[in-house]
């Protein structure tokens, strides 16, 4: 039997705020930055789990804090056990009676929780050979649901109904990979719309993103209305009027000004707009679907766990759903979230952009397009994710 016989948790951080790269309307000057897990055994043949979760500079160190709480729990832990029951273990994980006190599913704890879970995820589909993205299609739907945490959900989505979902979607799913696999997944491009960013920068990559083949751009939004509205008349002028354009506010608004912003901004005809409210208020969210129909609310990103994710789905304050790899609690909440989505008919986007976050939601998004809910899936990174990208 091979144990887990180390937890090792580093402090990254990143001086993004320099170039003002990631500024948005709620983060001026972020830098991006990271709680990074590795887990080492005593099996000698020099794998590793890694996992992590995004942060964006100080109190880093406190989900760092959150991780080492962890650690007893991880460490001494046969990596047998784990492969063959990784939903009981992340049920152990987010269960322990003394942590749930000060996290229970929510804060610090859950973020930290996801940096060990997707670590522990990372060193099984290694052991296999694997890829996440395929180690997880490579289970039977019956193993998957296995995976999911119930509690709380049974009202929107049972194990049968995750099931059904599930093998629903095994026909034509060779053909689906196979597409995957040649051609990469739909995504998008935040490059061009940093909020820190001057007008000719703004033209500039514009023009660079074009010529590399985006077609599908977000823009941020949210400091100033008639700043927003220069910005994104340069963005249009620049891509033309067919490419997808979404916009994001990140958190910003209140709810009345949210849907008078958007008043403003529904004449670039934005095909989403991004958190435009408190990521807790899930009847505010609603409030303004409705008011800004057909512009979609997304969000997700800052959705602290599958319970709060069933809520917006239920409302109609979600017509996007951004799960984050980083966020939730590592994989097994991700794929709860996926398939309340599938269940919801709502599509799926994974959010990423920050510290190696794109790198997570390529696994998410190839096992959720080819193995929840065929399309339609978008990822964020780049026009396309290849298949050679899929690290593990």
């Amino acid at each position: 039997m091979t144990t887990i016989t180390r937890l090792e948790v580093i402090d990254v951080r990143f001086p993004t705020s320099r170039q003002l790269d990631g500024s948005d309307a709620m983060n001026r000057d972020p830098d991006y930055s990271a709680a990074y897990v590795v887990l080492t055994t005593d099996a000698g043949d020099g794998l590793e789990g890694h996992g992590f979760t995004f942060t964006t500079g100080r109190g880093t160190e406190v989900v760092v804090a959150g991780v080492r709480a962890l650690a007893p729990l991880v460490v001494g832990r046969e990596v047998e056990t784990l492969e063959a029951g990784l939903g009981a273990f992340w049920r152990d994980l987010v269960g322990d009676s003394q942590l749930r006190w000060i996290g229970p599913e929510k804060g610090v704890i859950h973020l930290a929780t996801a940096a060990v879970v997707n670590a522990v995820w990372d060193l099984v589909a290694k052991r296999a050979g694997q890829p996440v993205w395929r180690y997880l299609a490579s289970m039977s739907p019956e193993r998957i649901v296995e995976l999911v945490d119930f509690r709380y959900l049974t009202d929107a989505l049972t194990p049968d109904d995750a099931l059904a979902i599930l093998e629903a979607a095994v026909p034509g799913r060779e053909a689906r990979e196979a597409e995957l696999l040649r051609d990469g997944y739909p995504a998008y491009t935040t490059s061009v719309g940093w909020l820190g960013y001057d007008d000719d920068k703004i033209r500039r990559l514009c023009r660079e993103a074009l010529a590399d083949g985006w077609t599908r751009f977000k823009v941020k939004v949210g400091a100033d209305v008639e700043d927003d509205v220069r910005r994104l008349r340069i963005v249009r002028d620049e891509v033309g009027p067919e490419m997808m354009v979404a916009v994001d506010a990140n958190q910003r608004w209140d709810v009345g000004t949210a849907i008078e912003w958007m008043g403003h901004l529904a004449a670039f005809d934005p095909y989403w707009i991004e958190e435009p409210t408190s990521p807790d208020d899930v009847l505010g969210h609603a409030a303004i679907a409705r008011a800004i129909a057909p512009i979609r609310v997304a969000t997700g990103e800052h959705v602290q766990n599958r319970v709060m994710f069933k809520q917006f789905l239920a409302a109609g304050g979600m017509a996007v759903c951004q799960v984050d790899a980083a966020r939730l609690g590592g994989v097994n909440e991700a794929v709860a979230v996926l398939l309340l989505a599938a269940k919801a008919g709502v599509p799926v986007c994974p959010h990423a952009g920050g510290v190696g976050l794109c790198e997570l939601v390529q696994h998410l998004s190839a096992f959720g397009q080819n193995h929840v809910k065929p399309r339609p899936h978008v990822g964020h990174m780049r026009k396309y994710a290849q298949h050679d990208k899929y690290a593990s």
